[in-house]
């Protein structure tokens, strides 16, 4: 049986354009619509942690959360903050905690802050974009483990989340095996192809003999 580092150690070993064909191949919608790393270079593999906020309303103080301590070393921080562009839910603090904690990374339904300590650090952090104003005030948090919404994908806690240059996607937990293992086969089959052309074959024909076009398709098995 597969532990939960297993999982991510074959994870490490895929790129998310290989994984976001496994997702459609299981018919699963799992890549994050426009969210991106803060650096290229960033790569990131781990667990959910998910924190959910809301706006906060005019007698409320805001509380943009102290949960940092309780999240398991090699999770992923999953941040739903609806997309909001116009205040931050992370800033430097938080980078410099996540980083000392070994948090795996960042993931943010909107936007942070503080940017060159996150690319100094090398702490991975994916969001919609990066702007100073704070969320202080402004948000308040309200969910530690709760379904969220990252670009436009279903995120619950204890799903694989997985980011590189690429941007991010999520693999529910209860299909791991399934997704990482069409994967493994995809990347094994481009390889293949990569292979047959190097050695001289027509790139139709060796697409055509990995069936390269039907890779990601649900009905593969029946090509």
């Amino acid at each position: 049986m597969n532990t939960a580092n297993q999982w991510i150690e074959r994870a490490k070993k895929l790129d998310c354009a290989a994984i976001s064909d496994a997702l459609d191949r299981s018919g699963v919608v799992g890549q994050c619509y426009k969210i991106a790393a803060c650096d290229p270079k960033f790569r990131m593999v781990g667990h959910a942690y998910t924190v959910l906020y809301r706006l906060a309303n005019p007698d409320e103080e805001g509380n943009v959360g102290e949960y940092i301590d309780d999240v398991p070393p090699g999770n992923v921080i999953v941040i739903d903050n609806q997309g909001r562009d116009e205040m931050t839910t992370w800033g430097n603090i938080l980078t410099e905690m996540a980083h000392q904690r070994n948090i795996a990374g960042t993931v943010i339904d909107g936007i942070n802050r503080d940017v060159s300590l996150c690319r100094e650090l090398n702490y991975p952090i994916y969001s919609s974009g990066y702007w100073m104003r704070t969320g202080k005030g402004r948000i308040q948090l309200v969910g530690l483990q709760v379904p969220v919404k990252i670009g436009g994908v279903d995120v619950h806690p204890g799903d694989l989340v997985c980011g590189d240059p690429d941007g991010v996607v999520v693999v529910p937990q209860a299909l791991q095996e399934q997704v990482l293992t069409f994967a493994e086969e995809i990347v094994a089959r481009e390889n293949q192809v990569r292979k047959s052309i190097r050695e001289g074959m027509r790139m139709d024909e060796a697409r055509k003999l990995q069936k390269y076009h039907h890779l990601q398709s649900q009905n593969y098995d029946k090509k």
